[in-house]
């Protein structure tokens, strides 16, 4: 499968190592341009590209960046990706590191927020996973107590793509409901950095509320 990438920090990087070493073929971008992404193209077999190679005859798109970037991506990066290529948010709005996002704080959830910014349907999936068990923690399916990722979104073929890729990758998963239901998986929500099996993923996103903390206000 053709994988574009936007981002290559710990998820980014790490989704890039594995997904590689699954034979897919994947091109990575950052926003300090392809000759910086050298050392990680070396290691994985990845080919680092411009932002706007990422999305051209990708069959799934990753967007791994801060949510206060998003707005900062080239204009019409989206214009001509087909409705049917999936893309994986994996983004988390801090105040701290992105400014006061208004809608954000009047409860837009953050997917919501960044799939009208991109103009492409999203898939929010891996916001609360903890970048080193990416690497650590896959198992083969079956597994008992096999750690469960929750997938949000409204399309349901690009969301089966989605989970069938983490399945590949060594993981269950859980549907999240629509995007719109998405903020049971945000920062201070129960389930947000959790490392469990299914059924405890499907009792957090239960147990939350829509309600945020103060930390999490500007």
């Amino acid at each position: 499968m053709k994988i574009g990438i936007i981002g290559a920090g710990h998820i980014g990087g790490n989704l890039t190592r594995r997904l590689t070493a699954l034979g897919h073929e994947v091109a990575v971008a950052n926003s300090r341009g392809p000759e910086t992404l050298t050392g990680l193209a070396e290691e994985t077999g990845a080919t680092p590209v411009t932002v706007e190679q990422t999305t051209r005859g990708a069959e799934v798109i990753v967007v791994a960046i801060p949510v206060g970037n998003v707005p900062h991506l080239p204009a019409g990066l989206f214009d001509g990706v087909p409705e049917s290529v999936a893309v994986i948010d994996t983004g988390n709005y801090y105040p701290q590191r992105d400014g006061r996002i208004a809608p954000l704080e009047d409860g837009l959830t953050e997917s919501r927020w960044t799939e009208r910014h991109l103009g492409h349907p999203v898939i929010k999936a891996f916001n609360g996973t903890h970048a080193q068990h990416i690497l650590d923690l896959p198992q083969p399916k079956g597994t008992p107590g096999r750690v469960a990722i929750p997938v949000a979104g409204d399309d349901q073929a690009a969301k089966q793509v989605v989970r069938d890729l983490i399945d590949e990758l060594g993981f269950d998963t859980v549907d999240a409901g629509g995007l719109d239901e998405s903020w049971r998986q945000q920062p201070g929500t129960p389930v947000y950095g959790q490392s469990v099996e299914a059924g405890a993923v499907r009792d957090l996103l239960a147990k939350a509320t829509p309600e945020r903390t103060g930390d999490f206000r500007a």
